[in-house]
C-alpha cells in the first residue's frame, strides 16, 4: 500500500529516533554492569585512561581517580540504559535494578582496589619505562 507524501517524513524521523534510541541502550547495555564481560574488555580500560592524567599529576591519585573513572562509566552506563529504554518503552518503566546494579559495582570496585593494592594493575606511570628506547 502507498502511503502519502506528507506521512513518509514522520515515518523515517520515527524510525531515525527508534534507531538512535536502540543505538543509546546498546551502548549503555556495554557500559552498565548489567553485561559480566563489559568490566574486563570496556570499563576496566575506560577507568585506566580517566585515571591517566590524575597518575601523571601524582602517582598517590591513581587509585581513587580510577575507581571514579570505573564508577563514572558504569553510572553513565546504566544512564544511558535508561533514558534509551524509557524512550524505546514510553508507556513501560524500564526493567533496570538499580539495587542490584550498585552491589555488582561495588563487589567490581573491591576487586579493582585488591588488584591495584597486589600491584597486579599498576599506575600507568609504571608502564613509561618500558616506552623509552
Amino acid at each position: 500500500m502507498y502511503e502519502p507524501a506528507s506521512k513518509q517524513p514522520l515515518q523515517r524521523r520515527k524510525m531515525k529516533h527508534r534507531l538512535l534510541d536502540v543505538l543509546v541502550v546498546m551502548v549503555g547495555y556495554i557500559l552498565s554492569p548489567l553485561s559480566w564481560w563489559n568490566d574486563l574488555l570496556v570499563n576496566v580500560p575506560l577507568a585506566y585512561l580517566f585515571s591517566l592524567p590524575f597518575s601523571l599529576l601524582d602517582e598517590r591519585l591513581f587509585l581513587s581517580s580510577f575507581i571514579l573513572g570505573y564508577w563514572l562509566s558504569n553510572l553513565f552506563g546504566l544512564l544511558l540504559l535508561h533514558w534509551g529504554g524509557s524512550s524505546l518503552l514510553r508507556d513501560k518503566r524500564p526493567g533496570i535494578s538499580i539495587k542490584w546494579s550498585i552491589v555488582v559495582s561495588l563487589l567490581y570496585s573491591f576487586i579493582m582496589i585488591i588488584l591495584v593494592l597486589l600491584g597486579w594493575l599498576a599506575p600507568p606511570t609504571d608502564y613509561l619505562q618500558y616506552l623509552q628506547p
